[in-house]
């Protein structure tokens, strides 16, 4: 086959992208070729793109963002023996050592060596997947029934953060749960929950549109849009947070209140949805930590303990993707349907501008919520146009 340029999208400053060409050589033995033609935009490459940094990760080098991403099969390294021309795929592009005791434990995506696309945390950078082609271990390439669309393929990435998250919380049948935050994570978050019966499955934001978009499209069952406030002190945000954990708990149900909640997924990242998180959760429940906004918070660690609420951390996932592509084809009834999810397309690497911008708005110039911009490119390689 030989090495074949591609077109790249990549950033070299804050807002500073330019498409450019790269030259991609044949996949190794234990590779495929992959043709990306759906990439959803995610909050880190947002931050990335806005401040050339995520947090305390600073860019070192230019980098290629996107990896909620999927795509169709254009080569196969030599002992490829599951994969083939023409397959679609999602990518799982989190790359660990899988030698140390966390990968065999199967716990590879808190690896101390992973290498994921689009972060810029380990250097050198390993570059996303919004170019045109990428060669990406078949291992980690996971196969998509050929009439799936690709754009639900991509929603593979972001669902397996919730499935992830629904597995450590070891959810129950019939629980009840609490989703704080209504973006794109917590609605999958809470769409996961209901796909494995939950009870009663409660979605709190600060924006009215986002919480009622999850109750008419079947994501919950109960909307609770969170009153806006700024405490200061650190009293008046723990009064602040009990209040609304109290409100939480009196949102009627099908004639019943909601009361307190077996496992709370916080979304958010802000402080204060912590805070609510600990006093809404039923003692013996469980919290988890899936937001990553504010890095250092001052929490009530004594409601915690005193009701024996576990804090539990959720980083990224692991060993989710067979799951979330089968719950993802499933006619599962009570799982609903997520492509709505994707609010915005834009189309080819060189929108990608306008595709950001679009990203950090909360609505469009027509008033619709902005909830997953999703970036198509499978017109990009002319070979491939056959193959949407």
């Amino acid at each position: 086959m030989g090495s074949v340029p591609v077109q790249a999208s990549i950033l070299y400053g804050a807002k500073d992208l330019r498409v450019e060409q790269r030259t991609l050589p044949d996949p190794s033995p234990t590779e495929v070729q992959v043709a990306v033609q759906a990439t959803g935009l995610c909050g880190s490459d947002l931050h990335y793109f806005n401040h050339y940094r995520n947090g305390n990760i600073i860019v070192r080098e230019p980098i290629t963002l996107g990896h909620e991403s999927a795509g169709v099969v254009t080569a196969v390294g030599s002992s490829v023996q599951d994969l083939k021309v023409g397959d679609k795929v999602a990518l799982e592009v989190g790359l660990p050592c899988e030698q140390c005791d966390l990968c065999r434990a199967g716990r590879y995506n808190i690896c101390k060596g992973m290498n994921f696309r689009s972060s810029a945390k380990a250097f050198p950078h390993a570059q996303g997947t919004l170019q045109q082609r990428v060669n990406h271990p078949a291992r980690w390439c996971h196969r998509l029934p050929a009439d799936m669309p690709l754009e639900l393929g991509a929603l593979a990435e972001p669902l397996s953060v919730a499935m992830h998250a629904r597995g450590r919380a070891a959810l129950q049948p019939g629980a009840t749960v609490l989703v704080l935050g209504a973006g794109a994570v917590g609605l999958l978050t809470a769409a996961a929950c209901k796909g494995a019966g939950a009870g009663t499955v409660v979605v709190a934001d600060i924006l009215e549109d986002r919480v009622r978009f999850a109750v008419d499209n079947g994501f919950a069952d109960v909307a609770f849009t969170v009153p806006m406030a700024r405490p200061q002190t650190i009293d008046d945000k723990l009064a602040y947070a009990q209040d609304v954990a109290e409100k939480v708990k009196a949102s009627a149900f099908k004639g019943q209140p909601v009361g307190e909640v077996d496992v709370t997924f916080e979304c958010t990242g802000v402080e204060s949805c912590m805070h609510t998180a600990i006093y809404a959760t039923k003692p013996g429940g469980k919290v988890m930590i899936i937001g990553m906004g504010t890095p250092i918070q001052t929490i009530p660690i004594s409601a915690a303990s005193l009701k024996e609420v576990d804090l539990v951390g959720v980083f990224r996932y692991a060993n989710t993707y067979k799951e979330v592509i089968a719950l993802l084809a499933s006619k599962n009834e009570s799982f609903p349907d997520v492509s709505k999810l994707v609010t915005q397309r834009y189309k080819g690497l060189s929108n990608l501008p306008a595709a950001f911008e679009m990203a950090g708005k909360v609505k469009d110039e027509q008033g619709n919520l902005v909830l997953k911009v999703v970036v198509d490119t499978s017109d990009e390689d002319p070979s491939l146009k056959s193959s949407k």
